[in-house]
């Protein structure tokens, strides 16, 4: 079984369209395109944190299930990423934090940066 983890946040944050003004339509629009894009994964999960988390709620929508992280978003993705490299999943996380992918490599899982999530959309 394979798990795609998404940060939200750097992913909406790669595209200088005006995300800011809207963190919440942003969320929205990530959601939208994760749950239409053709990913070979069997789960897709998208953490969101601080305003953005309004835009989509918590749990599971389809092939996508999205996570809403009560404090850092990066603690939420590498624990998510642990859970499943701890049951066996192949985890890939889309990022392009530096420190974050180093966290998440720590734990067994493989990074992609947000273009290579977002030119498959």
């Amino acid at each position: 079984m394979h798990s795609l983890v998404v940060d939200g946040a750097n992913v909406v944050g790669s595209r200088p369209d005006g995300w800011w003004r809207d963190r919440a339509g942003a969320a929205q629009r990530l959601w939208e395109r994760l749950s239409t894009a053709e990913l070979p994964q069997d789960e897709v999960v998208l953490v969101l944190e601080g305003a953005a988390k309004q835009g989509v709620p918590a749990g599971d929508q389809g092939r996508v299930r999205t996570v809403h992280a009560p404090g850092s978003g990066d603690d939420a993705i590498v624990e998510e990423a642990r859970a499943r490299a701890g049951d066996g999943w192949e985890v890939t996380v889309v990022t392009a934090d530096r420190a974050l992918r180093v966290r998440v490599e720590a734990v067994g899982a493989r990074t992609q940066g947000p273009s290579w999530l977002l030119d498959r959309q």
